[in-house]
């Protein structure tokens, strides 16, 4: 599991996190808080409606998406490749 997304209110997500970059990320950005019902170390709540740009979410997106793929056995990151 890489993101958690409200289907209520679609105003923030939760996603995964290198521990030091989600301290930078945290006293950068407001909107950026520690994962909400989540391990405060390895996740982040991050709400889209502040200063945050498209890309800027995009990218958090990414990390958090590559972050849970580099830790699968190599077989499933080589599977996975060949189908995107």
């Amino acid at each position: 599991m890489f993101l958690l997304i409200g289907l209520a209110d679609g105003q923030h997500f939760n996603g995964k996190c290198d521990p030091e970059r989600a301290i930078e990320l945290r006293e950068q950005y407001t909107e950026v808080q520690p994962g909400y019902h989540m391990s405060k170390v390895h996740w982040n709540t991050i709400f889209m409606g502040g200063s945050l740009t498209r890309m800027q979410l995009l990218a958090l997106i990414d990390h958090s998406y590559n972050l849970v793929l580099k830790n699968l056995p190599k077989k499933l990151q080589t599977e996975i490749a060949a189908n995107q």
